[in-house]
């Protein structure tokens, strides 16, 4: 028989009607707070951790029956009650939540609120620099695929126009480049439609937007909407604030502004007047430095190496006892031994008993969305990898790795689509990249940060990607997907065989790995039987019974 449970705390009729309008429900054990601000939902939060009342009763206690709690003037206005006062128990809230962050150093308070931020007419570089702030907020960016980045606005067309550029002597240089780029764009996309809907496939428009995406710049503008908890803002502000490049530095003077008619106390660490900014500012400088230094150094040097044909994905760090590690994470939640003694046992197992109980778990998963335990986690890789910048946008999003990334230059080469030259619109497609590349090199020489804006996204980047062998598994199975981008495929592709070549008895996690296209056409083992299984269960789910 069950043991009884604790019962949820109970309230009066009047108590219930207070609270009815900020939770839920005032039954039950489990609820969510409504209509209220988030200010006021982080000191609730910060006061509950440290407090023997649930929440809906210090929610009355505290935020709504006491006036000297100032909240009381919340609940008066949504009876009628001034304006003002509404007002005061909001700055109330935000003193008391200041006081924890600056006077206790809980940095954790600060994901209790959030806000949605709206951040348009920004370029593509500006909108990977707000990705890059990874945790704590969910970023979203207008689509290269299923929209034309071909309008024009105020008779030119939608690319950022940088103001040392336009006060500069470069500036018809890049607003020429620019227009080329779109105008190249504009032209080929009929051929290019047209030959690749010859080929009988289906979402022509789309693979047509993704073959020429390579010829827009990066200074084209983009939309964005971020969800981000206030701790997210925060370093993001901070991130902008110390930017080289004027244009993100104009959207964090902006984001704090607007942030802070929401959630201003979640923020007010983001500002370049607060003490703590001086920390950070400090640290960009030791970093520059150092890169400044390591460029001079390559840059003497340059001369006498040849440059040669540089492989997409370069396996350079993986840990040698990452099965070991595996396995002895795997026994540990379920039993009372110490770690070092369980590696000690993972050490020695066989080949064919490491393969039995590795396969076990790859045979466990039923689609891409059953992640491999935690254990795998343990395992690292680090990748050096060379793409286009369009490429590098799709895989740039996933969070749960470390990335670095080079600024932006037409050094490393482009990548011609097969679909581009298949519809004999190659000669002009280079063109176009070889100009760009000539106005790119004439600009850096003079403004080497701003010259990455005129940079065609066909242009290949290089960067780096430290992630765990879990986080990896979900990164290759989605971005290998027949419907993704076959650039961003192919490298997914190239990121499970550098796994297999050094954890062969670890390449069958990768259970849902599509690789169609791939050296060979192979395709790891389970997939196939994967796929007529779920195509029964499908099946039978259609049908309502076990499909004959």
């Amino acid at each position: 028989m069950p043991e009884p449970q604790p019962p949820a705390e109970s309230f009066t009729a009047e108590e219930a009607a207070l609270l009815a309008p900020y939770v839920t429900n005032t039954e039950r054990s489990v609820f969510a707070l409504t209509n209220l601000p988030e200010v006021i939902k982080g000191a609730l939060f910060s006061r509950y951790s440290r407090s023997t009342l649930g929440l809906r009763r210090l929610l009355l206690k505290e935020f709504i029956q006491a006036p000297e709690a100032g909240f009381a003037g919340i609940a008066g206005a949504q009876q009628g009650a001034a304006a003002g006062e509404a007002h005061l128990a909001v700055a109330r809230a935000q003193d008391f939540y200041d006081r924890i962050l600056d006077g206790y150093g809980d940095d954790s308070i600060g994901e209790l609120g959030g806000a949605h931020l709206a951040i348009e007419n920004v370029s593509m570089i500006a909108a990977k620099a707000i990705e890059d702030a990874r945790i704590g907020g969910s970023p979203l960016e207008k689509s290269t695929r299923y929209v034309s980045f071909g309008q024009k606005a105020g008779g030119d067309y939608l690319y950022y126009q940088e103001p040392r550029l336009m006060a500069s002597a470069h500036r018809e240089r890049y607003l020429g480049a620019c227009r080329m780029l779109f105008e190249t764009y504009i032209a080929l996309m009929e051929p290019v439609r047209a030959h690749i809907a010859a080929q009988n496939s289906d979402a022509a428009r789309a693979k047509t937007f993704d073959a020429l995406r390579g010829l827009l710049p990066a200074g084209t503008v983009t939309n964005m909407g971020v969800y981000g908890n206030g701790r997210f803002f925060e370093s993001l502000l901070v991130k902008l604030h110390l930017s080289e490049l004027a244009e993100l530095r104009e959207i964090a003077q902006s984001a704090h502004g607007e942030l802070a008619k929401v959630i201003p106390s979640f923020i007010r660490r983001g500002r370049t007047d607060h003490p703590h900014f001086a920390g950070f500012r400090a640290h960009d400088q030791i970093q520059s430095k150092i890169a400044g230094y390591v460029a001079g150094a390559a840059e003497a040097n340059s001369a006498a190496r040849a440059r040669e044909p540089e492989p997409s994905v370069r396996l350079v760090d993986h840990d040698p006892e990452a099965e070991t590690k595996i396995l002895a994470a795997l026994a540990y939640p379920g039993t009372d031994r110490d770690l070092p003694s369980l590696r000690k046992w993972a050490h020695g197992l066989s080949d064919t008993e490491r393969a039995t109980w590795l396969n076990g778990i790859a045979d466990a998963r039923q689609n891409r969305r059953h992640k491999p335990p935690r254990a795998f986690e343990l395992a690292y890789y680090t990748f050096d990898l060379l793409g286009d910048f369009g490429m590098y946008r799709d895989l740039h999003r996933h969070r749960m790795l470390t990335q670095q990334r080079q600024p932006l230059s037409t050094r490393h080469g482009y990548a011609l689509p097969p679909e581009v030259e298949q519809a004999g619109q190659a000669p002009r497609y280079r063109e176009a990249m070889e100009r760009a590349a000539r106005a790119y090199e004439a600009i850096a020489a003079e403004f080497p940060a701003e010259a990455q804006y005129v940079v065609p996204m066909a242009y290949r980047i290089r960067w780096s990607m430290t992630v765990n062998l879990r986080s990896l598994i979900w990164l290759v199975e989605l971005r290998s997907a027949p419907q993704g981008h076959p650039a961003y495929r192919k490298m997914a592709q190239e990121l499970y065989h550098a796994v297999e070549s050094v954890h062969p008895r670890l390449a069958p996690l990768f259970a849902f790995v599509d690789m169609q296209g791939s050296r060979g056409g192979r395709t790891p083992g389970r997939l196939e039987a994967e796929r007529r299984k779920l195509e029964k269960t499908q099946m039978e789910l259609q049908w309502g019974g076990p499909s004959r």
